[in-house]
Order: C-alpha cells, then structure tokens, then sequence
C-alpha cells in the first residue's frame, strides 16, 4: 500500500467504495472526501490537509437535483492546483448510504444530510426535549439508509436511577435490538463508553435537536476541544444552533464524525421500507387482520385495532405511524409532480434555445 492508498484508507475509502469507482475517472482525476459544505464552496481531503474546493461548470449545469451535488461524506473525483491550495470537484462516487430529509418549509425537495455513514447517533436529552415520537422520526430515517442507529440519551444526571430506567425501557419498547447509552458530560457518566463505539476509518454522524448536547459531547471526543457550545433556554429546555453547518472531523483513533445542525424539522419522504422496519410489529399484525383489505381504522377482525384494546400496542405509536405514512405518501406525490413540472420547463427552455440559434 502506498502513501496516496494509506491516506484514503484513513479518510474511510473501502472496498466497497473502490468496486463502485470508475477506473476511467480514476485515472483522470484524484479522490478526495468532502468535509464541510459552504454553500457553493467545499473543504475537502485527500489524507494530507483540508483544500478549498469549487465544482466544475459542467457538474453544476448537468445536475438535474441538488441531491446529485456534493454533500459531508462524500467521496468525489477532483482536479488540485497551485500545491494543492485548490482544487474542482468534477463529479460524486457512487454513495454506500445517504441521510436525506425533506427540507424544511413548503418546499417539495430532499435536503442531503450526510453520506456514506456507518453508524448514526439519535441523540436526545433526559429533560423536556425527551419525545418517543421524534425518535421513531430519526430511525425512519436512518432505517431507509440502511444505516446502523445507536441512541445516546444526554444529561443523566438530572434524573434518578428509576425514571432513567423507565425512559430506557420506553425506548426498548419501540426500538427492540437499537443500543441505548446514557451519558452525562457534566459528570462523565458513559463518555468512556461512547468513545469505545469508535472504529478507525469508520464514519458515524450525531443527530439531534438544538440543545441536546452534541457539541458538548463533541468537544469531550475531540482531543483539542475548541467547538462552541450555547446554553439552553430555562423556559422550554430549547437549545440555539450552534452547529451551523454540517462538518466531518477526525477523531485521534482514526475514526470519523459527521456534526449535524440541530434540526427544527423533520420530514421525511420516500421511506416506505424505513417506516416498515421502524414499525415491524405493527407491519406483522396488518398480517393477521381478517380481511385483506383491512383499512385499520373500524373494521371487526382487525388485528392491530385488538392489539391496541389490549394494551398491547401504543394507540400514540399506532397514529404516528399512520401520520408517517400519510406525510411520506403526501410528500412523494409532491415531489414527483414537482420533478414532472421542472422536466417540461426544462423541455420547454431548450425548445426556445433552439428557435433563437435558427433565427
């Protein structure tokens, strides 16, 4: 292995990445891995510092979605100058995995997250931002990206020992096999323990709302601690963002984390199999209603309904699942009519262009 390879290995390059590279743009342009995003500027890297980076006027005019551009995580082809002080992104490899969302607002479109995750960390505080509903939100998510999910609960410390093991359990309930770690980095309660999560050349992300302390726990797992943090508001325990940008950083033992903004929305989209896998019992119990064509809403016979009588089921989980269901469908719809539009104005643009060059 050679130092450019060792570099790259570092930097999380795998086999699976090197099966999915095209050995034609291999040998025209350099790897390199996104590390922050700024707008229509990038910091990325090759192993050997950070270079500023721009994307190349093709790239730019032959992207049909923005959910082709770069995003943190990424590896991409690109072209150094000058002693490697800048570079052009000529284009994206193939992604392993991808967290995506809806972005926030009205607007149809997918907002990438991150790529080519490993492990993705659902961080939430023991306080009043604790909601099961916005749990099963990030695992929707991160279950359609085909990614590992780990559940850090922050600020252990301000519960007792019973309420913390019935909020554990909680989540048990709706998350059967998902590892849940609280911690506290006011006391140092499982930091140890979450650093032990780390693998070298492994890429792992912090998902959270404002508040919930990823930037703390991020200066405890970063040697030179130097990242800002804010406090929360006494009156609803909601943090201000202090992330504002999304950034990867290299731990001391080689491993690799994605920082996150705090995020006041979450929609989702496309996330049939994610809701599936999210929900699973009550996918099995669809199975055993009655009827085939069982809406689940009034029907005799209907298993789901039953489980709910029965105190076997959550009624609050059952209806966030059928309001995930429903905004996924919604959203989809919308983004599809969104892309047919774009695509007859586009049509509709060329035809115009072509008229002006015969004139």
């Amino acid at each position: 292995m050679n130092d450019i390879e060792r570099s790259l290995k570092g930097l999380g390059y795998d086999h699976w990445l090197q099966a999915n590279a095209d050995p034609e743009k291999m040998e025209q342009h350099e790897l390199a891995r996104v590390l922050s995003v700024h707008k229509d500027s990038y910091q990325i890297s090759k192993g050997a510092g950070d270079v500023f980076a721009e994307l190349s006027g093709k790239l730019i005019y032959t992207t049909d979605s923005p959910v082709d551009l770069p995003t943190v995580g990424d590896w991409v082809y690109a072209d150094f100058f000058d002693d490697d002080s800048h570079a052009i992104v000529h284009d994206v490899l193939p992604r392993k995995t991808v967290l995506k969302r809806k972005t926030s607002g009205k607007n149809i479109e997918f907002q990438l997250i991150a790529a080519n995750i490993d492990t993705a960390f659902i961080m939430q505080s023991l306080d009043e931002d604790f909601s099961l509903r916005r749990l099963e939100r990030y695992l929707v998510m991160i279950n359609e990206s085909k990614i590992s999910p780990v559940v850090l609960l922050s600020k252990c410390d301000l519960i007792s020992a019973r309420e913390l093991e019935e909020q554990i359990g909680k989540i048990n309930k709706i998350m059967s096999g998902v590892k849940v770690i609280p911690f506290s980095s006011e006391n140092g309660a499982n930091i140890d323990t979450i650093k032990g999560l780390f693998v070298h050349g492994n890429a792992y992300c912090l998902l959270g709302s404002s508040g919930v302390g990823k930037t703390t726990l991020l200066n405890h797992l970063v040697k030179d601690s130097h990242y800002e943090t804010s406090t929360v508001r006494e009156k609803d325990s909601k943090g201000r963002h202090t992330t504002t940008y999304r950034q990867l950083i290299q731990l001391d033992n080689g491993a690799l984390l994605i920082d996150t903004p705090g995020m006041r929305e979450l929609g989702n989209m496309s996330v049939e199999t994610g809701i599936d896998e999210t929900f699973s019992e009550i996918i099995a119990l669809s199975t055993q209603c009655k009827f085939n064509n069982c809406t689940h809403v009034n029907e005799a016979g209907c298993a789901i309904l039953a489980a709910i009588d029965k105190g076997l089921l959550s009624e609050k989980r059952y209806q966030n699942y059928l309001s995930l269901k429903r905004e996924s469908s919604y959203n989809e719809m919308s983004y599809l009519e969104k892309k047919q539009k774009d695509k007859k104005l586009g049509q509709l643009i060329k035809t115009v262009k072509k008229h002006d060059k015969r004139k």
